[in-house]
């Protein structure tokens, strides 16, 4: 019998012996304490990080919010867009509420900021959340939203931990913004490659150089000539930038096209800064405001047409306006269009908009004022510098 429990105390022993050497081989294959620290917060980072890559949205930021404040440590977290409270993360109603100015005030300054007791103060003594911090999310510069981190107490700790989990949101958010570009980009280019030349233009300025082909042989031969000098241009390699030099150089080749079938119906008033035709900008991006004017505005119109095109110089800018006295539209049709809804034959319009926004950022979109009966006025605004241009 004694040998027996003897036997069984000398194998527990050795299974003990074995389990302790297991657990500590198994704990050195994880590394040192500061190696599983960083892997533990790189892991947490990149649980976050694919939603958050997805914009600053409500589903998004649910997802990314508890990974978020794990790598903070804090008690409840808050993420907030321009508008308001995006997600929130063990923080009730009433704490967003009293929080709510702040953040306001950290999105419209973009600096961070510090929650007190007396923002914070819900009537239980008991609760975590008595101090924190605010701080800015940024895209390219720009307030996006912000970040608040709420905990017990708010040391400089607290600020530049948040700090620097409010940058890597910031990267994160600015690589959704990359994508949606790149995406954005491609989408044009497939409708810039489809729509550059209208088949509706290329059959009116056939048919018009074919009325004159007995009448006028010379003016047929003529016309001819800017037809194949239109196309040329319409058909070189895309997504080049050119000068509005030349870009008017080829608006008074279309209107000489368009002049032999309106006929006296058209007239065209030009007002150019010399100043600004150095200035660049994606190649045919001025001529299908031209094209719009005429088929949309004018064509419709019985009355005599009035085209006018005025090329600014506007310090930093160069501000380019297409205005005719035609049918005009309802804003809330406008609207649509530029928004790719039923843009239908007016896809140019749509086209040249997302073209700019894409290559300058989204506050380089056309401007448009229009009403029924009223003309319409396009105004693109572009940029006498700008980076895109440079890297080419």
């Amino acid at each position: 019998m004694q040998e027996a429990l003897w036997l069984l105390v000398v194998a527990v022993v050795l299974i003990s012996a074995a389990a302790a050497r297991f657990a500590v081989r198994g704990t050195r294959r994880l590394g040192t304490s500061s190696q599983r620290a960083s892997y533990e917060t790189l892991h947490t980072a990149n649980l976050a990080a694919p939603a958050l890559r997805t914009g600053l949205h409500t589903d998004a930021v649910e997802r990314a919010i508890p990974h978020l404040r794990s790598l903070l440590g804090t008690p409840g977290l808050v993420v907030t867009d321009t508008e308001g409270v995006v997600a929130a993360d063990n923080v009730d109603r009433v704490h967003c509420d009293r929080i709510a100015a702040a953040m306001a005030d950290t999105v419209a300054r973009g600096r961070p900021g510090m929650l007190t007791l007396r923002e914070l103060a819900c009537g239980d003594t008991m609760c975590p959340l008595q101090a924190g911090v605010v701080v800015p999310l940024l895209v390219d510069g720009r307030v996006v939203g912000a970040l608040a981190a709420l905990d017990e107490t708010a040391a400089a700790g607290l600020l530049r931990l948040s700090s620097e989990v409010a940058r890597f949101v910031s990267t994160q958010l600015e690589l959704a913004e990359l994508d949606r570009s790149r995406q954005r980009a491609v989408r044009a280019e497939l409708r810039f490659l489809r729509a550059q030349i209208s088949p509706h233009f290329i059959y009116n300025a056939l048919t018009a150089i074919e009325s004159y082909v007995r009448t006028d042989p010379d003016r047929a031969r003529q016309l001819l000539v800017e037809f194949a000098e239109f196309t040329r241009y319409a058909f070189r390699g895309h997504g080049q930038f050119t000068t509005l030099a030349e870009e008017l150089r080829l608006v008074d080749t279309y209107l000489e096209l368009e002049r032999a079938r309106f006929g006296d119906r058209l007239h065209v008033t030009l007002r150019v800064s010399p100043e600004v035709l150095s200035v660049q900008l994606p190649s045919l991006v001025l001529q299908p405001l031209v094209e719009n004017a005429l088929r949309h505005g004018l064509e419709p119109s019985e009355r005599p047409g009035e085209l006018r095109i005025t090329v600014e110089d506007a310090d930093n800018h160069a501000l380019v306006s297409v205005e005719d006295n035609g049918a005009g539209s309802s804003p809330g049709r406008i609207r649509r269009v530029l928004a790719g809804v039923g843009a239908g034959d007016e896809v140019g319009l749509h086209n040249v908009d997302e073209r700019l926004r894409t290559v300058f950022g989204d506050e380089y979109g056309l401007t448009i004022e229009t009403a029924p009966g009223a003309g319409t006025k396009v105004v693109m605004r572009l940029p006498k510098s700008h980076a895109a241009v440079q890297a080419q």
